[in-house]
């Protein structure tokens, strides 16, 4: 594979990544976690092209698209450094000539992660805030709680959510895949990996597992050996220093590899593929800050690490994969920096 690197853009804390396509034309988006932090979206030939989502409002964490539109996301603002995310909300985003109309939605002190799953028609939004209350940085005994709604067809009405889960200390993992051949979410804390289904109609409840029991601070779901069934990338315990792949074996989810090279603050992870290979594309904030690949050799059977980039520190990023090309959209934060690496 050729990776080539494209510098988007010098952006102060650069934090989260998203991607949307208006008019068919693919935006990357990256926006800063800092207190009047940016958000830019970039598209064209490279990249080159830069449109401002908004100057200054920052604390974003996570940015999801809305489905079965041209271009409009939601994405958090005012969860700022130091686990400052009392005023945390969410807005909507709606692409507007050249540039893009931004309005509240709903507010959701400490929101950090969220992801709207549609099942059967019906738009589920589901959202993990990373505690309840603080007194000061450290402070983690008001533990945080995983929230539920159904987003409107008019989001100017704004949307009622309730929680289903709750007393989830540093509850900061999330991702989409699926679960026994079901969408759901994966939801991470100190208390475990849970997973949530959505309801499959409307006389149904969302189903809740708890399929892994340790202290985990974010996973990635792929399947990365090629066969069949959907391993699962870990980083533990809170932002910390181990990464293990673990593999449902007679029921129960065990350790089958672990990251053997040091790493330190590990932040952002995806389970995707690169040109065709299976991989689990991973992001250190410190030590070598470097951003790599883990794969699964066939032959050897073994798993194998080519490092990307070094000295970077990515916090988030997103792949899309495209039929000539993927591109890993990455928001450097440690040298504040917005860039995506194009793989041919």
């Amino acid at each position: 594979m050729k990776i080539e690197k494209i510098i988007l853009d010098e952006m102060y804390r650069a934090y989260s990544t998203g991607s949307v396509r208006i008019n068919g034309d693919l935006h990357a988006i990256i926006a800063s976690e800092a207190i009047d932090g940016m958000c830019a979206a970039y598209h064209g030939k490279d990249f080159k092209e830069k449109k401002i989502v908004w100057e200054k409002a920052g604390g974003t964490m996570s940015i999801i698209e809305l489905p079965d539109t041209n271009g409009e996301f939601l994405a958090v603002q005012n969860f700022f450094p130091g686990f400052n995310g009392l005023t945390a909300k969410v807005v909507h985003v709606v692409p507007k000539g050249n540039g893009f109309e931004v309005s509240d939605f709903i507010s959701l002190p400490y929101l950090h992660r969220f992801d709207i799953i549609e099942v059967g028609g019906v738009k589920h939004f589901i959202g993990a805030a990373l505690c309840t209350s603080k007194t000061e940085r450290e402070d983690w005994s008001d533990p945080g709680k995983v929230f539920v709604g159904i987003l409107p067809d008019d989001l100017s009405k704004g949307m009622s959510v309730k929680p289903i889960l709750e007393n989830l200390t540093h509850n900061h993992g999330y991702y989409q895949a699926t679960y026994q051949g079901k969408k759901a979410a994966y939801i991470t804390s100190d208390e475990g990996v849970f997973v949530f289904i959505p309801p499959q109609s409307q006389d149904e409840q969302w189903v809740i597992n708890h399929i892994i029991k340790t202290r985990v601070s974010d996973v990635a779901v792929f399947d990365i050996d090629g066969d069949g069934n959907q391993e699962i990338l870990s980083i533990e315990p809170f932002h910390g220093n181990q990464m293990h792949i673990y593999k449902e074996i007679d029921g129960k989810y065990e350790i089958i590899y672990t990251v053997p090279r040091p790493v330190e603050f590990a932040h952002a992870i995806c389970g995707t593929t690169l040109r065709g290979k299976p991989v689990f594309v991973c992001g250190i904030r410190r030590l070598n800050a470097e951003l790599f690949y883990i794969e699964y050799n066939q032959k050897k059977k073994n798993f194998e690490i080519t490092v990307i980039d070094e000295n970077i520190g990515t916090a988030n990023i997103v792949v899309i994969n495209e039929e000539n090309r993927d591109i890993i959209v990455a928001a450097n934060n440690t040298i504040h920096q917005a860039a995506a690496y194009i793989i041919k």
